[in-house]
Parts: C-alpha cells; sequence; structure tokens
C-alpha cells in the first residue's frame, strides 16, 4: 500500500509564559488565534495558525516536555521578505534581515523565550 499524503498540520512550542506567547504571536507577529481552551486544571492548549498556513502551532500548559526557547529552525514561506521584515519590524519584533542567499530571501526572529523562526522568499524560478 502506497503513502499518498502525510501533511505536518500542528507543531508544539515550548514556552513559559502562554498568555505573552499568545500575544506576541496573534498582536505582534500576526498569527490567527484558533483555540484557546482550558482543559483542566493542568492542560490547557492555544492553537494559532500564520495567515494562509495549512500547519498551525500550538502551545500551553501540559502539552510538552521539551524546555521552553529550545525549538529551533521554524520555517514558513513568505510572498517577499522585505514586507514581512517590514511587519515584523513594525510590530515590534526583533527581526533581522533580509538575507540574500542563493536558495532564497531570509528573515529571521525569536519569540519571548527564544524559539528560532525563519521566513523565507523561494527564488524565482524559471
Amino acid at each position: 500500500m502506497a503513502i499518498t499524503d502525510w501533511r505536518i498540520e500542528l507543531i508544539i512550542i515550548p514556552v513559559t509564559d502562554v498568555d505573552r506567547a499568545k500575544a506576541f504571536y496573534v498582536d505582534q507577529v500576526g498569527f490567527i488565534a484558533d483555540h484557546d481552551q482550558r482543559v483542566s486544571e493542568t492542560l490547557r492548549f492555544v492553537q494559532l495558525t500564520p495567515p494562509g498556513s495549512a500547519c498551525s502551532i500550538a502551545f500551553g500548559e501540559g502539552l510538552t516536555d521539551m524546555e521552553p526557547g529550545s525549538q529551533r529552525g521554524l520555517q514558513i514561506v513568505v510572498q517577499n521578505a522585505d514586507d514581512a521584515l517590514a511587519h515584523l519590524q513594525e510590530n515590534g519584533v526583533a527581526a533581522e534581515g533580509v538575507a540574500d542567499l542563493a536558495w532564497g530571501r531570509f528573515v529571521t526572529f525569536s519569540d519571548p523565550d527564544g524559539n528560532a523562526w525563519s521566513l523565507q522568499e523561494l527564488p524565482k524560478r524559471d
């Protein structure tokens, strides 16, 4: 039997302060708040989605044993790296870029815990 359709749809992000992380990702970065549910005293689930993405992030209480700030190498493809950098900086995110490389143009930033992201504008293809 052939495997036909595997999709990444949720990535857990380890954070120390759920409300601070939610405010950062929604108010500053621009993610959409999908869910914020307290399931029990020890479990809170917050799900956010980058605009236009089929993959969401989640964080909260009782979701992971990863150390806050340990998530690295998260990448989002954007239409225009310059626009993405301007958006982040206008919203108070300490973003770096734009790095022009053969495989794309990149903007990097970290959340308040140090989880590291890169935004990639794909190179033009012939």
